[in-house]
């Protein structure tokens, strides 16, 4: 049998390694972005989780534990991608159970999450194969920049 692990990535080679799973789902990332991004995130609370089979990324999840007035404290994932290859095979699952139970550790009330209108497998997944509920709608506004 495989051996399975989850682990915080807390270092730069660690990013590094996940960085191809993360450009499946962040495809107009390039690693010096991501790294950009992933640094102004972390000071803000963000934080990388992995999944290995036999020390291979199979999927990663960056989440952040967050408070507001209609979700209490909550842990929110920002990102979930598995492996494109290695999908329907029960690791998303696996990682999320893992968050489930890293939230509650948290005094966390709820998971949340956003996905693209476009996303339909990955709705099923949450609704079907998680358990979780449809719960609001995200709207976004592109802003100019104020040099423009």
């Amino acid at each position: 049998m495989d051996a399975i692990d989850i682990e915080e990535l807390t270092t730069e080679p660690e990013w590094r390694n996940v960085f191809p799973l993360i450009n499946q789902l962040r495809d107009h990332l390039t690693e010096e972005t991501y790294l950009a991004y992933l640094d102004d995130m972390r000071e803000e609370g963000y934080r990388l989780f992995g999944l290995f089979e036999d020390g291979e990324a199979l999927a990663v999840a960056g989440v952040a534990i967050r408070t507001n007035f209609y979700n209490g404290t909550h842990l929110f994932v920002y990102d979930l991608v598995t492996r494109a290859d290695r999908r329907s095979e029960g690791h998303g699952t696996t990682l999320m159970e893992f968050l489930e139970d890293w939230a509650r550790d948290n005094d966390c009330e709820s998971i949340t999450l956003e996905s693209g209108l476009w996303r339909e497998n990955a709705h099923r997944f949450y609704e079907d194969g998680l358990d979780m509920d449809r719960y609001c709608y995200t709207f976004k506004k592109e802003l100019d920049s104020k040099a423009d």
